[in-house]
């Protein structure tokens, strides 16, 4: 208690040097302390509880104030040099009044007449001098000391005599202790409390005394906080103590037989049912775990069964507006023909090797110098319908090629421009960038390098679009053109260790693009919300809206 005091006191000085130090040094800043240790009172006594502020200074005209646990549950209350009775709690009324000898020198202490049990407990004093105030707690402990014991035989129990001690007005809980005739303590007794209207303790104590040779047994009781004790002994006559009888050590004996096989029969009963019972949880366990197996896959199934439906319809919608859609290659190979394209050497410059079975471009060892791009055409023309062919490219990062279509009589010696507006529809990879060949050129930026390119050719529609193979992404559309005349597969080579390769289509015919009527159900425009895309290409389409089929 005396530390804790210390360390507040301390703390208090170092706040109260702070706000000097802040405030310029105000004489109307203090703090208040208590005293460090519990008061203590006796029952229907007079106590003082006093408290002084530091730096000392006169308290004549401040507010005192000292209360219980809060607040408003007031004590006493000194405002404006007198005494206020008007916020007082009824149980202090006509008890407490000040001590006034030593305000002019900082110190105040309430005096509390006739202590009462429930005064007992922590106060508050609190003063307070214009809009600054402080308190401190202080603790007071009310003792009291009540009739002295009365003992008694109550009479005979089992092998011995019970003994009954009873005292009442103490205050706190009394201690009670009893011991024998050479000082020695019995442990083992009875207690019991209650305490009446005033707060006050009175205390029951039974003890058994099965020594016939004990004589004379105490009961004391003791106020803890006092320290006083008062004691009552009572002598016990020997022939008051039941005699034992031959038959009783037989009884006891037979008795205890008759309680170990009693435990024993139990214990197996208890084992017998616990096994049971751990059994029938462990079923029950397993019935639990299938159910929730059960409804796990039914929900899995019903997920995989809403994700289909939803798959099924945006594949619908997307397949009744696929012009007006980028993404999903597969999707959109639904409503293309496969088409098998061969190179044509007789069209090739000069530069190029093309492979035994016409299907696979690249450098010759021996490169012949040349002014532009190095290019090929695909020996069969496009003239209607939509088809698609797929090209690998192998190339390093600083290789040069593009990939397209081109109209049959474009010019492909010496220099010149690839872009629509010469008859070239084709993308490629130009100095590190993807790009479309357009004027100025479009750059693509794209999700993974395209390791397989393939290109869509509508004929009629005039739309000519690449998509990314591997992934099924979209990479290019070209803004719908007029197509005249035929349409020739192009592929062209600039610099770079750089091969490409036509993919062999299972099934497709030779040079026949599907004819435009083989599919009437797709001319029906579709009007969908937000439809159309804008991922890099030159497509002037409006972004996919929040109601979109297809996916991000």
């Amino acid at each position: 208690m005396e530390d804790c005091f210390s360390h507040s006191v301390l703390c208090h000085l170092t706040s109260l040097l702070l706000i000097q130090l802040l405030t310029g040094g105000s004489a109307e800043e203090f703090f208040v302390i208590g005293p460090s240790d519990p008061i203590v009172a006796t029952l229907g006594g007079d106590i003082t509880l006093p408290c002084r502020v530091s730096p000392t200074m006169s308290v004549e005209n401040m507010e005192l104030r000292w209360f219980r646990s809060k607040f408003s549950e007031v004590v006493f209350v000194y405002q404006n040099q007198r005494e206020q009775n008007e916020e007082q709690m009824a149980q202090y009324a006509g008890r407490t009044s000040l001590v006034r000898d030593l305000l002019t020198q900082g110190e105040a202490a309430v005096q509390i007449r006739k202590v009462q049990a429930s005064d007992n407990g922590l106060y508050t004093c609190f003063f307070r001098k214009g809009g600054f105030y402080e308190e401190a707690s202080l603790e007071l402990k009310v003792a009291g000391v009540g009739s002295a014991p009365q003992v008694y035989i109550k009479g005979l129990e089992e092998d011995g005599i019970r003994v009954v001690c009873m005292a009442s007005g103490w205050f706190p809980k009394p201690q009670v202790q009893w011991r024998d005739l050479s000082g020695e303590k019995f442990l083992a007794f009875s207690e019991a409390h209650a305490q009446d209207e005033e707060g006050l303790f009175s205390v029951e104590a039974s003890l058994v005394v099965r020594d016939s040779s004990a004589g004379n047994v105490t009961c004391s009781i003791l106020n803890p906080i006092l320290g006083q004790e008062k004691a009552m002994a009572i002598f016990i006559p020997e022939p008051f103590f039941p005699q034992a009888s031959p038959w009783k050590l037989a009884f006891m004996v037979s008795l205890t037989v008759l309680v170990l096989l009693l435990l024993g029969a139990g214990y197996c009963t208890k084992r017998e049912r616990s096994a049971k019972f751990q059994e029938m949880q462990k079923q029950d366990d397993l019935r639990q775990a299938k159910k929730e197996d059960c409804q796990t896959k039914e929900e899995a199934l019903k997920a995989i069964d809403e994700l289909q439906a939803d798959l099924s319809w945006r594949k619908s919608v997307y397949l009744a507006a696929w012009r007006k859609a980028q993404l999903y290659a597969d999707w959109r190979k639904e409503k293309f023909q496969a088409w098998s394209v061969t190179l044509d050497p007789g069209s090739a410059h000069p530069s190029l090797a093309v492979s035994h079975e016409k299907m696979s471009l690249t450098w010759k060892d021996t490169c012949v110098d040349s002014e532009g791009s190095c290019s090929i055409l695909g020996l069969e023309g496009i003239t209607s319908g939509r088809c698609y062919w797929e090209v690998v490219v192998r190339s390093g990062d600083r290789s040069e090629w593009a990939l397209g279509v081109c109209s049959k009589d474009v010019k492909r010696k010496g220099w010149y421009r690839e872009c629509p507006e010469k008859g070239f529809w084709i993308v490629g990879h130009y100095e590190k960038n993807y790009c479309a060949c357009t004027i100025p050129q479009t750059l693509l930026f794209l999700r993974q390098v395209p390791h397989r390119v393939g290109v869509f050719v509508d004929y009629n529609e005039g739309d000519v679009s690449f998509y990314n193979m591997t992934d099924g992404s979209h990479i290019f559309s070209f803004p719908q053109a007029s197509f005249s005349g035929m349409l020739f597969p192009y592929f062209t080579l600039k610099s770079g260790d750089v091969s490409l390769t036509i993919c062999p289509m299972v099934g497709g015919p030779e040079g026949f693009p599907v004819p435009l009527n083989s599919s009437p159900s797709v001319e029906e425009p579709v009007s969908l919300p937000g439809e159309g895309f804008s991922s890099g290409s030159g497509v002037d389409s409006a972004p996919l809206g929040v109601e979109s089929p297809l996916l991000p």
